[in-house]
């Protein structure tokens, strides 16, 4: 059950938005074998003022930056982390064309107590 939040410069269309979460839905579905329908997912657009970004780490990021938050059940091994990651690079390179180079990526892992998914009940 990942919860997944994407940041990105204001101004893209619909379509393009949608393509992130449809393209972000396949490889948790590839990648992680999450049940169908497990789509919770949010976008928040931010003015270019408010949206900064670096060539840390050697990576020459543009403005299609995408910052992608995915807080998982802490049971997820490295191997399907980074088996996702480059999923996700690859599918939004896909659709809706993002450079790979724009996909930043981070895993928060979070015990299933820790979670709560309707009527005030701890996950089980």
């Amino acid at each position: 059950m990942p919860l997944i939040h994407v940041a990105l410069r204001a101004g893209k269309p619909e379509a393009y938005r949608e393509a992130i979460l449809d393209s972000l839905y396949r490889a948790l579905r590839e990648a992680l074998d999450v049940p169908e329908d497990d789509q919770f997912m949010t976008i928040s657009e931010h003015a270019p003022g408010n949206f900064r970004h670096g060539t840390a780490y050697g990576v020459q990021r543009g403005d299609d930056l995408v910052y992608i938050t995915i807080t998982v059940f802490n049971t997820r091994t490295p191997e399907q982390k980074k088996a996702l990651f480059r999923r996700i690079a690859d599918l939004l390179g896909e659709s809706p064309g993002i450079r790979p180079e724009d996909v930043f990526v981070v895993i928060a892992d979070a015990p299933k107590e820790n979670w709560s998914v309707g009527h005030g009940l701890q996950f089980a």
